[in-house]
């Protein structure tokens, strides 16, 4: 009867060792890394001074302008070619004359088209972008002026943060790596796209997230990898392809308003109709910058914020109601890629004498 006490109180004994290294190691290497990095994302409290957010109107592009208290800026992508001269007036027009911090999102002219402009145009600081490379003549104009004014070039990296003045700063969420390959992606998707550069920008208890292109592969990669994606407004990915913004993302998300970046005259189908009625169902507000021109977001880092947009959506113009593309993008080629679809047509002049025509008729 002894014996067999002093073998159950062994094993006792043994099991409470093994509890106590086990919680110590949980502790060390599970909980306090966790704790550690919640406490690195925490934002530091506003100053109570205005913090302005502007999505600049560059039709089928993204563009988004970012004025500190501090009075620190960055400029998250510069729209298609050519759209550098409305990229510097909307600077100038918010009273920007340099920029701390240019992120380009990802490699694609509909987000870098007119950096290399925007770079020659106005003093930049630093350039932070994916590393996902594309072969195109635009990237290389990018880089190039880069190198030209010798502006320092950071790789994005999940868990950088870049302090804007006024306690606002970004927090890089993705990409995360490995990058996403060309065989990993869903049918015809490309690597630029599912590797953008995805950032959180905290102002007090106000947060923006500013999703470039990432599609739902990429939600799902960052909330796997534990980030913390809920934010009050959500910059859509993809100017609302049916390809981004999933009903698990939307969920984790909890954002109060959205914002989609897309032209008026695009063929892509953005934004589609899916995404815009995951958005509607999750309770989203939406803006829109094809049908509202220029949004400027301004908040005191408290629990409010205001949108203010530059103008009122014309009759038939339904905020709700989504784009047709040119062509079934969900078949054969997956994502379409900007740049698959040529231009939309020029109206035709009318005709002199179907003018001359109507007004006899009358």
């Amino acid at each position: 009867m002894a014996q067999s006490r002093r073998g159950c109180g062994c094993v006792l004994a043994t099991l409470a060792v093994v509890l106590i290294v086990g919680g110590f190691i949980g502790w060390r290497f599970v909980v306090w890394p966790w704790l550690e990095k919640r406490r690195a994302e925490q934002p530091p409290a506003a100053s109570g001074d205005e913090l302005k957010v502007v999505a600049i109107d560059v039709g089928q592009g993204d563009s988004i302008l970012i004025v500190t208290p501090g009075g620190k800026t960055a400029l998250v992508d510069a729209g298609e070619p050519g759209d550098g001269k409305r990229i510097v007036e909307a600077l100038k027009r918010h009273g920007v004359d340099h920029l701390d911090l240019f992120v380009a999102t990802h490699a694609h002219a509909d987000h870098i088209g007119a950096a290399d402009e925007v770079i020659r145009a106005v003093p930049v600081g630093r350039v932070l972008y994916s590393g996902v490379p594309n072969p195109t003549r635009n990237y290389e104009d990018f880089l190039k002026a880069i190198d030209e004014k010798r502006i320092e070039l950071i790789r994005a990296a999940p868990g950088q943060t870049f302090e804007l003045g006024g306690n606002a700063r970004l927090l890089v969420l993705a990409p995360i790596e490995p990058f996403f390959t060309r065989e990993e992606l869903r049918s015809g998707g490309n690597e630029p796209n599912a590797n953008s550069v995805v950032m959180r920008l905290d102002y007090g208890e106000f947060s923006m997230l500013l999703t470039g292109d990432a599609e739902a592969q990429t939600e799902e990669r960052m909330m796997r990898n534990g980030a913390n994606v809920s934010a009050d407004i959500l910059k859509v990915g993809h100017h609302g392809s049916k390809y981004a913004t999933s009903e698990d993302f939307l969920k984790r998300g909890a954002f109060k308003t959205a914002i989609v970046s897309a032209g008026a005259d695009n063929r892509y189908g953005h934004p589609s109709q899916e995404a815009l009625d995951r958005l509607k169902a999750a309770q989203v507000r939406v803006y829109r910058t094809d049908f509202q021109g220029e949004l400027v977001i301004t908040t005191k880092g408290d629990d409010n914020f205001q949108i203010k947009a530059a103008r009122e959506p014309k009759a038939g113009e339904d905020l709700w109601a989504g784009r047709q593309a040119i062509r079934d993008d969900s078949a054969r080629r997956g994502f379409i890629d900007f740049g698959d679809l040529p231009p939309p047509p020029k109206p035709k002049p009318e005709n002199a004498n179907s003018k001359k025509k109507a007004t006899t008729g009358r």
